[in-house]
């Protein structure tokens, strides 16, 4: 429930616009497998590491300082980008149901999160965990019934619409492949996921709780999904529209005031939820991985603080695009991710931190320059490492083609490395 912020509302109606009910379903299931993962790694490298408390300890333990200053830069980042996605999220809520400027809005959730995350510390973020488990539950029973009370479907839309909507298609299953690799490997970049998994009093419970987290996920993001398709059907949006992610925000804007009211407040409350969790986080990460845990704290959440303005601005002004937001990060996680966990096998004791380090990079430039070779074209290939042109039409296997080279480049150049050091 700790990854359910606004951004449930934006990235999967698009998929579902995009790739209809298969890339809806794909999406909904590759994202819980990742959460139960976390019962099968997770106990490992608590036994590896049992005074650890997040994925870096290990690394550095593992690796040595450099693989987890590394994995740290590129887990901060991934935090960055989740900050920018949640504000970009909450911004297009409050905007597509009130018509106001969010930007005020947008400050104070973050003044808000700031302030009782400082006074309180991860603590607060377990507590407001609950309040959101509820909040997500009461939005979807609130909203179920409003979109049967409220919404028209167009017959002749629908009929037309629903050979694709309904059935399988090429984007579908291009997904299947690129979401699983693309969460399972970003989910370990969340410190907030491994904080709670080192929390575990036992592996039975965590087992028992990511079990229970996996499923409920899996069927609260399908059902918040259904809204990319419904909207087509409505006449409101066409299939892959620009507007896909807006579909939830769109269709309720159309509803009764008192319906837009309370999912105006549970959107927020989602968002403000899921916000202070990743503040947390990232005052974990820095103070601990960049400072070894050396700096007054006050100094490191005026560091976050700081964050928080471009976080503002990028999310407000770049009118950034939720779901490609999420792909940078998946992207970046998929090439360190793979050849980073062999090292859990003794099998691959002879790997080093700058093994790593080069196989990532590596992966990386493997990208541009399939990029550049795929598109004819080198700003292509820099593009293909931001997905700048998104995974919006099943023509296009550029996407496709990032996310298998970044795995494997990066076990290829960290192997290729190794030999050459060796």
């Amino acid at each position: 429930i700790v990854a359910m912020g606004c951004g449930v509302l934006t990235t999967y109606t698009q998929i579902a616009n995009i790739a209809g009910i298969q890339g809806l379903l794909v999406y909904a299931f590759t994202g819980a497998i990742p959460i139960f993962l976390f019962s099968f790694y997770g106990p490992v490298i608590r036994k590896r590491c049992p005074e650890g408390f997040v994925l870096t300890e290990w690394v550095y333990q593992r690796y040595g300082p450099f693989a987890a200053l590394f994995l740290s830069a590129f887990t901060l980042l991934t935090m960055f980008l989740y900050m920018v996605s949640e504000l970009t999220a909450v911004n297009y809520a409050i905007t597509a149901l009130t018509g106001i400027d969010a930007t005020p809005c947008v400050v104070i959730e973050c003044i808000v999160t700031s302030i009782y995350t400082a006074l309180g510390g991860f603590k607060v973020s377990f507590i407001t965990d609950s309040f959101q488990a509820a909040f997500v539950i009461l939005a979807l029973i609130i909203g179920t019934i409003a979109y049967g009370c409220s919404i028209h479907i167009d017959m002749d839309i629908k009929r037309a619409t629903e050979g694709f909507l309904l059935g399988s298609n090429k984007m579908g299953w291009m997904l299947l492949y690129i979401l699983l690799v693309a969460i399972v490997t970003n989910d370990c970049f969340l410190s907030g996921f491994w904080l709670r998994t080192f929390a575990a009093k036992t592996d039975k419970d965590l087992f028992v709780g990511t079990g229970i987290a996996a499923i409920v996920c899996c069927i609260v993001c399908t059902l918040f999904g259904l809204p990319g398709i419904i909207a087509v059907w409505t006449g409101d949006l066409t299939i892959a529209d620009d507007e896909g992610y807006n579909a939830f925000f769109i269709l309720i804007a159309e509803m009764d005031k008192w319906i837009i009211g309370i999912m105006l407040i549970f959107s927020v409350a989602l968002s403000t939820c899921t916000f202070d969790s990743l503040q947390s986080a990232t005052t974990t990460s820095i103070s601990n991985d960049i400072f070894r845990n050396k700096l007054p704290i006050v100094w490191v959440r005026l560091i976050v603080w700081l964050v928080m303005v471009p976080c503002i601005v990028v999310a407000v002004k770049a009118s950034a695009n939720v779901l490609q937001i999420y792909l940078i990060a998946d992207l970046l996680s998929s090439a360190l991710i793979p050849i980073l966990f062999l090292g859990l096998s003794r099998r691959f004791n002879f790997l080093g931190q700058w093994d790593i380090i080069v196989g990532t990079l590596g992966a990386l430039l493997g990208i541009f320059v399939f990029g550049t070779v795929y598109y004819d074209s080198a700003l292509e290939g820099a593009r293909l490492l931001l997905v700048w042109n998104g995974i919006y039409t099943d023509s296009d296997w550029g996407p496709f083609g990032a996310f298998v080279i970044a795995p494997v480049g990066g076990v290829v150049f960290g192997f290729m490395f190794c030999g050459a050091r060796l």
